[in-house]
């Protein structure tokens, strides 16, 4: 594990398990870097290195107060800052789950150089339509109100336990990647939504100068990101789009099994760097 300081003077809580190609990956809003702990042990046996990490206001990573603290370029200088401590020589696979895959496009688009491979998982690339937009900024606040006004714990037991830790909470990896989600700051994850999550800029438009083999992985009953993964993988020039079947919006957590087989023979699959 590791401390990696930001250029703002924060640091962010990282770890990385294994080795041969590096894949980092990043989680979705509210969550942490728990939600993937089950892909460790079978990534890291299959050969590959898994970097995990929480972004700034999430985990173990700092949560400063300052709300000016948090945007999407920050976050975006976040990620590359930890890939850069990850893999210093080498292209790695960068992936991640709704917030995080499209965190994972914009790192392509402005250091392509650094991402061998992505992986989008139960993600989009953003709203071009204001009314769509508007509709996404107003279901944010609504999360950040809500996590401010009646806490963490709350929030991961209540309403969106199905987007945090996924259709079988009763299971072990479900709780723990629950506990930590409680353990979170709400001004952090509050900050975060208002400031990176909810105004992040689409970038739909910019999908076809992504030259990066493409994984799109969407679980079956996730209907709100079903129709994003068929956009993504019409306008990237190199994507496979692979539904899991029985799996909703957290689909490492639902079938991991079925999960991490897709990603490990993705992954295997690419051309040598």
């Amino acid at each position: 594990m590791a401390r990696i300081p930001t250029a703002d003077g924060y640091e962010l809580h990282a770890e990385a398990h294994g080795d041969g190609i590096p894949v980092l990956l990043s989680c979705g809003l509210c969550n942490t870097s728990e939600n993937w702990r089950p892909q460790v042990e079978p990534f890291v046996r299959a050969g590959l290195r898994l970097v995990l990490w929480d972004y700034r206001g999430h985990g173990r990573s700092d949560a400063p107060d300052d709300p000016e603290a948090y945007g999407i370029d920050r976050v975006v200088d976040d990620l590359g800052r930890v890939l850069d401590w990850a893999s210093p020589d080498r292209p790695a696979v960068v992936g991640g789950l709704s917030f995080g895959g499209l965190a994972s496009l914009h790192l392509a688009l402005s250091r392509p150089e650094r991402v061998r491979a992505l992986l989008l998982v139960d993600t989009g690339p953003g709203f071009k339509n204001p009314a769509a937009q508007s509709r996404w900024e107003a279901m944010v606040e609504r999360t950040a109100s809500f996590v401010e006004t009646r806490g963490m714990r709350a929030f991961v037991e209540g309403r969106a336990s199905e987007t945090t830790v996924g259709l079988h909470p009763e299971r072990p990896a479900a709780r723990a990647a629950a506990d930590a989600i409680a353990a979170q700051t709400p001004h952090g994850v509050a900050h975060f939504a208002r400031r990176v999550a909810g105004p992040a800029p689409p970038v739909i438009d910019e999908l076809g100068g992504i030259q990066a083999p493409a994984l799109i992985v969407v679980g079956e009953k996730d209907d709100a990101y079903l129709r994003a993964a068929e956009v993504m993988e019409s306008r990237l020039p190199d994507a496979r789009r692979v539904t899991i079947a029985g799996a909703g919006h957290l689909v490492n957590l639902d079938e991991p099994e079925a999960f991490d087989r897709v990603v490990i023979d993705f992954v295997r699959g690419l051309p040598a760097s």
